[in-house]
């Protein structure tokens, strides 16, 4: 049986992700801050692949996020080389192999700018037989020193982006997925969690509101905020976790979107970089008011083209049989593949 309240948390975090992108609200990064709780998701079903299948989840996971990517790389390549003026060298290799940020043109970075979460979460799961050894021994230093490190690296200088500071960021939410597999997080008690929580939180929501950042009270310019409000936020979420759940008329559109959300995630930017370059062509303004929502149905439009263009890489990638309609019966989804997609992890 697929754990329903996970493909739940996921599909409101696609949804989250999209919608911040294209309307730049800073306040939905506070009521709803969508990546710790992709990265917390991957870190539970990461627990449980390895638990299931030992060292060989590794590859298997790795295939199921490289092989879209190389969709989106062969895409981005050719698209920068004839139009973006892309200088090439060994580095374009990773727009293949992303252990780090592929390099892109001036007007590439637009398209693209979504790709540092492919890299990070591919170094999570190479990293993770390690990161689980340490959970299952010291759960709660393993937690602390990766924020420990967050916040040398800010106070340094250090920690305003790249792979060492996304791993450390990102690297308590992992943890925590691990606790939600382990079922440590669902037998804390409410008494203790909660007040827990609220200072940590306290502690988050001071920091963002004394140290705006450019685009406001936005967690994305306050790392240290961000990993604080999102651990707290993470602890509910999963603590709340219910042993079962119905999602009813819902679920047919929650699984499609599960089973196609890393397709969803990597071109998402560019559906919505098209959108607006389609508007200053006919020089339609899509910012403002009810043009705002204009502008996330179009987006939202040329995704769903894409999912049904090129989500069955997703498929072959799983090695399931291609669909165009991501819509599997119950009794085809056995266990092992359950909580396949990544992210959208």
């Amino acid at each position: 049986m697929r754990n329903r309240y996970v493909d739940l948390l996921r599909a409101v975090a696609i949804i989250r992700v999209v919608t911040y992108h294209t309307l730049g609200f800073a306040w939905l990064t506070v009521a709803f801050p969508a990546m710790g709780l992709m990265f917390a998701l991957g870190g539970s079903l990461m627990a449980a692949s390895l638990d299931r299948s030992g060292p060989k989840a590794i590859g298997r996971r790795i295939r199921r996020i490289v092989i879209p990517f190389w969709v989106l790389g062969a895409f981005a390549v050719v698209l920068m080389s004839l139009w973006g003026g892309m200088e090439h060298s060994w580095r374009t290799l990773l727009w293949f192999i992303p252990l780090d940020d592929p390099p892109t043109s001036e007007r590439g970075g637009f398209w693209f700018s979504q790709i540092w979460y492919v890299r990070s979460y591919l170094w999570f799961i190479i990293a993770s037989p390690v990161l689980l050894w340490a959970f299952r021994r010291w759960p709660i230093p393993s937690v602390l020193l990766p924020f420990g490190v967050l916040v040398a690296l800010w106070e340094t200088g250090y920690g305003t982006g790249g792979t060492i500071r996304d791993f450390f960021m990102y690297a308590p939410a992992w943890m925590l997925g691990f606790a939600h597999h382990d079922g440590t997080l669902q037998r804390i008690s409410k008494k203790v969690l909660w007040p827990a929580c609220l200072v940590i939180a306290g502690i988050g929501l001071a920091l963002l509101l004394h140290t705006p950042g450019p685009r406001g009270y936005d967690l994305n310019d306050a790392p240290v905020a961000d990993t604080l409000w999102s651990t707290a936020f993470l602890l509910v979420m999963l603590n709340a976790a219910p042993a079962a759940l119905s999602l009813g008329a819902a679920e047919p559109v929650v699984e499609a979107i599960n089973r196609r959300a890393l397709t969803i995630y990597l071109w998402h930017e560019a559906a919505i970089t098209f959108v607006r370059m389609v508007g200053v062509w006919f020089g339609i303004t899509l910012v403002g008011g009810y043009r705002d929502f204009v502008q996330l149905g179009l987006v939202v439009a040329l995704v769903a083209v894409l999912v049904l263009a090129l989500g069955w890489v997703e498929d072959l990638a799983a090695k399931r049989r291609p669909q165009l309609v991501p819509m599997p019966k119950r009794a085809s989804v056995p266990r092992a593949v359950e909580q396949a997609q990544p992210v959208p992890a």
